[in-house]
């Protein structure tokens, strides 16, 4: 598993790395820049390829992820904001590149009710911009997309669904530098029930479908304090919200999830993710993975007793049943006759 954390950056970028270990964090995410000021934030080459370096020979920090300034909004009928917009993604993902980032989040933004249809290719003009006019990657460093992340459903923000991330990348022709990062409690407040095994399940073939698999990136795992369906963006603590951690479980337990980094967005005490929330996550992807190993276990041994053949019964040979034979009755001999005595001789003549 891999739980992530977003934690603060700073003028060097190194101290955020010591500061996701501090949490025992093994992923981290960052912004770039104070994320509700247009004013972005200069990094030195040297600054850039220190943070390179360090992240590639970390003994526990695996990823870095940045996430691009709040004030963003590329779905925004003002001419003025949209520009504004643009060149602020183009530098977020120019210092994330310059970083080896294995992401760029981003919140799209709002078309405040002008309706979906009406801003996609704006927002994929955009989004085309800021992949094109980005400083590019350093040798030996692999692009960093941009993550579209899911939307609580607010208003009129972009990204409410998959089908309508699904439609942004499309309208860019499927550019492999366009990705997917899923909010946890934003697909909840959206109205999508991923607490059981079943529904995860659907929701892995409704990423797949859409999306793709393949893009998506990583997660941002948050408890909610909305309820299902509720359409607000409010993060709660791991197993402090209308999720739970047994709700939390399958998703993060499944076979295709447990490995992605998981990052933490949680408010904590006030300051963001503790090590303490760090140990929550941990324990939610472990009954998670423990689910998926039950599930398993139980399938195969249906499985061995359904095709299970069935023992032939022995059965003793007869005896072969002797033969009665009838008794005779035994002859009666039949008494033989007497001869009838012979008459005596007839008396003498009378004299």
């Amino acid at each position: 598993m891999n739980i992530g954390a977003h934690v603060r950056g700073g003028g060097k970028l190194i101290p955020s790395l010591d500061a996701g270990v501090e949490i025992g964090a093994t992923s981290i995410q960052i912004f770039t820049q104070s994320p509700r000021m247009w004013k972005p934030s200069q990094y030195a080459p040297e600054v850039l390829a220190a943070y390179r370096e360090a992240q590639a020979s970390h003994p526990s920090i695996t990823h870095t992820f940045c996430h691009a300034t709040y004030l963003i909004n590329l779905a925004s009928a003002e001419l003025e904001l949209y520009e504004k917009s643009v060149e602020c993604l183009t530098h977020n993902l120019s210092v994330a590149r310059g970083m080896a980032a294995s992401g760029l989040v981003l919140h799209v933004g709002s078309h405040k009710g002008a309706g979906f249809d009406d801003v996609v290719r704006q927002i994929a003009d955009a989004l085309e911009q800021a992949l094109e006019g980005a400083d590019s990657a350093p040798d030996g460093v692999n692009d960093c997309p941009i993550l579209i992340e899911n939307a609580a459903g607010t208003g009129g923000t972009v990204g409410r669904s998959l089908e309508e991330i699904e439609f942004l990348i499309d309208a860019c022709n499927g550019d492999d530098r366009l990705g997917l990062c899923i909010d946890t409690q934003h697909l909840w407040a959206s109205g999508f029930d991923f607490s059981s095994v079943a529904s995860t399940e659907r929701l892995i073939k409704e990423i797949d479908k859409t999306v793709g698999m393949q893009r998506l990136r990583c997660f941002h795992l948050n408890d909610s304090k909305i309820e299902l369906g509720g359409n607000r963006d409010r993060h709660a603590n791991i197993g402090e919200g209308t999720i739970g951690a047994k709700g939390l479980a399958p998703l993060v337990g499944h076979p295709k999830i447990r490995d992605l980094p998981l990052l933490l967005e949680v408010p904590g005490s006030g300051e963001g993710p503790r090590a303490e929330d760090v140990i929550a996550a941990r324990k939610v992807v472990s009954a998670g993975i423990k689910l998926y190993d039950d599930v398993a276990h139980k399938a195969a041994a249906t499985k061995i007793t359904t095709n299970r053949v069935p023992a032939r019964k022995i059965t003793a040979k007869k005896a072969p049943a002797k033969k009665l034979t009838k008794k005779k009755a035994p002859v009666k001999k039949a008494p033989s006759k007497k001869a009838p005595a012979k008459k005596a001789a007839k008396k003498a003549t009378k004299r």
